[in-house]
């Protein structure tokens, strides 16, 4: 019976041109051997199987072909080429750096350099995991791999360079192999796959290529997996059974679901995923995956970065076409904060559905601030918080339609009253509304103005920052977070000066209701000094309410905290005992 040898090293490649993914650099070590410019030292580093073994092997027979092909490549032929395949080749000499990393087993390999070789033109040393030599083997390696005989040549290969040590890596060649693309793995198991006469469905390739995650080795391991699991007929859905995938369309539909706003059928999903036995941080990571292929999807730049099949492809650019950019955006941000709170948290399922939840609220929440009317039955415009009775809006009414000279409108403003402008609207539907006049028409003479209370005032009374206008807009509703975001989003302007914007970053606004904001500053000059850089303007244009009023308050403890003047001090001495005064006065003296 003819024993079975595995995909990897049956379909190991044995000449640079049947290297896979690695283009760049076989042709650079065919460029040396072609103008006969070796190095002595060598080192392939990247990722698990990747072709950095098979490449230094291939690198070894090749030097010491006797007569290399009109490619530049081994013959095979030669006596060299034939014992290296028969593997009793002298030339090439294989060490383990994880079982033989302490001095003496580098004391062995550098006695052994010294041998020159038997048949051929180089002895070629390829030391695997070389990062695993303790430190006293690489010191000891160092000068006999600054300074070989002409005859050896070292090939290290590792998957961790960062552990190499400097004075190693300044002695070497270094050679980064890149991780496999998608689309060569899906290549050449497609070639395994005819050479072995199996079938295999062209979504089944791209599900172990991307299981595989650049590793050839473990590509060729899965599909021999996978072929003692189906036999010679490979399908999608015998694949993902078998690897313990997510398929596909769990997440095709949940990104539907979370599109319609249809937490029901969400949360009904997870719950289908978790009776098929998949672990629930197994599907979230793969859903915040599946968000950032469509974000790449949108924009044709990007779309190179999607590394699966052209079928799931265009599937990817039909969802990522009706998904908004800012959803994506918003959900890969919360699914990716469930991944990274999944461990910590006690009850796990609670956390995803939440997530989920969260997600179907993204759009639904959009959509529910659209459908607002635009017009409504009754607009209200105005510069106090005060709200007006039923009363006041019919005398106030009266006032507007009343003529009003000019000096009696300079004359309020110069008392400081402030004029309340209400327009009432008939709420009842007609059958043909009339065309509305325009605003400014019906209220004459009502300045676009910004009443600000007197800030000289020594009492904590609040100031209020508001403005009356007559232009209609919207009021749409904002959380806190949405405050301190665009209130934080004022403080990195360019124009603001560095002592501006550390008063806006430590003291940052609080909520008070739907329309008023509240801050707290220190003292009277930080009040000013806020009312002058016009943050109310900024706050009402970002969050799209004309209706926010800003209310600055001082500090209560403000006062407290601010130092004594000996002035402060000898006032509240006085007020104690009034009997120093007179004893001042008396012995003449001044505070200083």
């Amino acid at each position: 019976m003819k024993s079975y040898v595995v995909s990897a090293l049956k379909y190991r490649p044995q000449t640079f041109q049947s290297v896979v993914g690695q283009d760049a650099l076989t042709a650079t070590l065919k460029n040396a051997i072609i103008s006969n410019k070796l190095a002595h030292a060598y080192l392939f580093c990247g990722p698990r199987g990747v072709g950095k073994t098979t490449c230094a092997r291939i690198f070894a027979k090749t030097i010491n072909c006797e007569t290399l092909t009109a490619e530049h490549e081994a013959c095979n032929e030669c006596q060299s080429c034939r014992t290296f395949n028969e593997q009793r080749s002298f030339n090439i000499h294989e060490l383990d750096a994880a079982s033989n990393n302490s001095v003496d087993d580098i004391r062995v390999l550098t006695e052994q350099v010294r041998i020159p070789p038997q048949l051929g033109k180089y002895s070629v040393y390829i030391i695997d995991e070389v990062h695993m030599l303790s430190q006293g083997a690489f010191n000891a390696f160092l000068k006999t791999l600054e300074e070989p005989p002409a005859h050896a040549i070292f090939i290290l290969a590792t998957t961790e360079k960062h552990k190499i040590i400097p004075t190693i890596l300044s002695r070497c060649q270094i050679y980064d192999f890149n991780r496999i693309s998608v689309t060569d793995t899906v290549s050449h198991i497609r070639f395994v796959a005819k050479q072995e006469g199996v079938t295999i469905d062209e979504n089944a390739l791209n599900v172990i290529a991307q299981k595989s995650d650049g590793g050839m080795r473990d590509a060729l391991s899965i599909f021999d997996q996978l072929v003692s699991f189906s036999g010679y007929t490979i399908t999608y859905q015998s694949t993902i059974e078998n690897l313990n995938v997510l398929d596909y369309e769990y997440y095709f539909r949940l990104v539907d679901y979370a599109l319609e706003g249809n937490v029901s059928q969400s949360l009904l999903l997870f719950n289908e995923v978790l009776n098929k036995g998949f672990e629930a941080q197994h599907f979230i990571s793969g859903f915040s995956s599946h968000l950032r292929d469509l974000l790449v999807s949108k924009d044709p730049v990007t779309i190179q970065l999607l590394e699966v099949g052209a079928n799931i492809g265009e599937r990817y650019k039909r969802q990522a076409a009706a998904a908004p950019v800012d959803f994506l955006f918003n959900a890969l941000n919360i699914s990716n904060e469930c991944d990274l709170n999944y461990r910590v948290s006690k009850n796990k399922r609670l956390l995803v559905e939440l997530t989920l939840i969260k997600i179907c609220q993204l759009v639904g929440n959009k959509k529910k601030v659209l459908t607002e009317p635009v017009d409504k039955p009754i607009q209200k415009v105005e510069a106090a918080p005060k709200p007006a009775t039923e009363t006041e809006t019919e005398t106030a009414t009266t006032e507007i339609k009343s003529s009003k000279t000019p000096s009696q409108t300079a004359s309020s403003q110069s008392t400081g009253t402030t004029t309340t402008a209400s327009i009432t609207v008939d709420p009842k539907p007609h059958a043909q509304a009339a065309p509305k006049p325009a605003i400014n028409d019906a209220i004459p003479n009502i300045p676009r103005s910004i009443s600000i209370s007197n800030f000289k005032s020594e009492t904590n009374t609040p100031t209020t920052v508001t403005e009356s206008t007559t232009v209609l807009k919207s009021n749409s509703d904002f959380t806190i977070e949405d405050l301190l975001e665009k209130w934080k989003d004022f403080s990195r302007k360019e124009e603001i000066d560095p002592g501006t914007r550390a008063l806006l970053n430590s003291h940052l606004p609080t909520k008070i209701d739907e329309k008023t904001i509240e801050v707290f500053v220190d003292n009277k000059f930080q009040e000013k000094e806020l009312i002058q850089m016009d943050i109310l303007s900024h706050l009402r244009k970002t969050l799209n309410n004309s209706d926010i009023r800003l209310k600055i308050e001082l500090t209560p403890e403000s006062e407290q905290k601010r130092p004594q003047t000996p002035q402060d001090i000898y006032k509240r001495m006085i007020n104690d005992n009034p009997v120093l005064e007179k004893l001042r006065k008396n012995l003449d003296m001044e505070i200083d």
